[in-house]
């Protein structure tokens, strides 16, 4: 029986935990104005996680896979060296909290690293591209695959993620949550 309830909660925060693993960690941006740290003078210096550093906050809507959407919070941080980014998130929902770690490079137009989750032992890769305001993402790993998309505007950013189911090809709405500084 203890097997099934922990095989019922990782089916649940897996999809979560993939999503809060890489939600912001390599967002470009965009900005008029070109101020020292802004998403123009990243732009001009090549890396676009120089947008990043710092401390965020956020929140927005989760849907695990056998539940009703739930909203969840987040604190994450971000240290950018170079073209390196290493991000630290905990996030709580109603039912589950989670600690993660992400570590990423970016190269060329093309972001690629690694994830991990220390609640639930998972982990993973994360590989795709970062233009402009944009970044389209493949995650993999363990306990999940799926897409997500992250897109910068103003002073903050909006994450979409989506799992895919293996059996139908197909993929499910996972969660959308918006950051800020």
């Amino acid at each position: 029986m203890g097997h099934r309830v922990f095989s019922s909660m990782i089916g649940k925060a897996v999809p979560v935990l993939a999503f809060l693993l890489v939600a912001g960690f390599a967002a470009p941006g965009y900005s008029a104005s070109p101020k020292a740290g802004s998403p123009k003078a990243a732009a001009a210096s090549g890396n676009p996680f120089d947008t990043l550093k710092g401390y965020w906050t956020g929140g927005g809507t989760v849907s695990p896979v056998n539940g009703k959407p739930e909203k969840v919070s987040c604190h994450v941080t971000y240290n950018v060296a170079g073209s390196a980014v290493q991000q630290t998130m905990r996030c709580a929902g109603t039912d589950y909290k989670i600690n993660s770690s992400t570590k990423l490079t970016y190269n060329g137009g093309k972001i690629s690293g690694s994830w991990s989750e220390s609640t639930y032992d998972a982990s993973g890769g994360v590989s795709g591209t970062a233009k402009g305001n944009t970044v389209h993402a493949r995650i993999s790993g363990d306990k999940f695959s799926g897409r997500m998309s992250i897109n910068i505007s103003g002073k903050g950013h909006s994450i979409n993620i989506v799992q895919l189911d293996q059996g139908s090809g197909a993929y499910r709405p996972v969660a959308n949550v918006s950051l800020r500084r």
